[in-house]
């Protein structure tokens, strides 16, 4: 099992969720690219954490 830890900073604001773009690890092309997540969750933060682990 192979975990990795992606961190997006804050890209745009919508009416009920919040884009966060991926800072992509230098040399590498993004994983997830955009994510959205709901404002009650991200709330005021600028930047997020998503861990991601792969499993046979």
């Amino acid at each position: 099992m192979t975990k990795t830890t992606i961190t997006f900073e804050l890209e745009k604001q919508n009416k009920n969720s919040v884009r966060f773009k991926e800072i992509a690890k230098e040399g590498m092309p993004p994983i997830l690219g955009s994510i959205y997540v709901q404002k009650w969750f991200a709330g005021n933060s600028k930047t997020i954490e998503v861990t991601l682990e792969k499993k046979s």
